[in-house]
């Protein structure tokens, strides 16, 4: 784990539980791709960066997810480097408590409020800042999560964040979180269209072909939604919904499954209803969801 592997002629990547991309535009001088998900793996990086000599002058955050900026404050503090962050993935990685929330709906109890979903906050600027390295590609990924982007060094090297799941973690979890189902797709179709030297997913193995992955995480997402749609029949509350697609896919509910599963699940069920393929209706006080016939 945390294994240093190269990508290309300035580039590197940790392999780790979510990739670390290291770009070395000058000798001694690298800028990551995300910080992996705690103060450990920040020290584990800079324990990287002493051994090679190198001087950090930036992290680059694909997305505010817990997993990719939880080192970012540790390394902040450590070598008073900018954190570059767009969006309202900026303002999650200001005020982590934001994706713990969001999930949740509501505030988030203290089962809620840990480092596996709420990262410790940091100080962000923007890709227009002075000090972004121009030469780097910033492609906009977004469906997983809000303003997800990806980076492309001039070597040739992709790293695409989360918009792809490993056929592992397809397998085990069923259901991946999504966001937004529509640009998620959309975003697959921009991914399996692109040219690279090598795609580094943060959660699947690098490969120089991206397009077969991006077509199983596609036929995945499609083979949900069906799922979804049929078992909402002639109509079912989101709890009987929800456990349904627990029991069916062999998940365990924990709280952070029951918000990171339920939120995707609410964001299908948004889409299909958009589509007119299902419909929302109120039956005393209760919201149910039912298939469009």
């Amino acid at each position: 784990m945390y294994e240093l592997r190269q990508a290309g002629e300035e580039t590197f990547y940790l392999e780790c539980p979510a990739k670390i991309g290291i770009y070395q535009p000058r000798p001694g001088e690298v800028y990551l791709v995300d910080s992996g998900g705690d103060k450990d793996a920040g020290r584990r990086v800079r324990k990287l960066l002493e051994e090679r000599g190198w001087s950090l002058k930036g992290i680059m955050v694909t997305h505010s997810n817990a997993d990719h900026i939880g080192g970012c404050r540790y390394l902040q503090n450590q070598y008073g480097c900018p954190v570059f962050a767009g969006g309202i993935e900026g303002a999650f990685t200001r005020w982590p408590v934001l994706e713990p929330a969001f999930l949740y709906g509501g505030y988030p109890h203290r089962d809620l409020r840990h480092k596996f979903l709420m990262a410790e906050g940091c100080e962000t600027v923007g890709f227009d800042h002075p000090d972004f390295p121009r030469e780097v590609e910033v492609i906009p990924l977004p469906g997983h999560f809000f303003d997800m982007v990806g980076y492309k060094t001039p070597d040739g090297t992709v790293f695409l964040a989360d918009c792809l799941s490993g056929e592992g973690t397809l397998e085990k979890h069923g259901i991946s979180f999504l966001y937004d189902v529509e640009a998620y797709l959309e975003t697959l179709d921009k991914v399996g269209e692109m040219e690279g030297r090598l795609f580094v997913p943060a959660h699947a193995p690098a490969t120089a072909d991206i397009r077969p992955l991006a077509r199983r995480n596609k036929g995945a997402v499609e083979d949900i939604a069906g799922t979804i749609r049929t078992f909402c029949g002639e109509g079912t509350g989101f709890e009987e919904l929800l456990a349904r697609l627990f029991d069916y896919y062999g998940l365990t509910m924990t709280h952070e499954q029951y918000v990171l599963v339920g939120s995707t699940v609410r964001s299908y069920l948004s889409w299909l209803k958009d589509k007119g393929e299902v419909e929302a209706v109120f039956e005393r006080n209760r919201l149910y969801w039912k298939a469009m016939k």
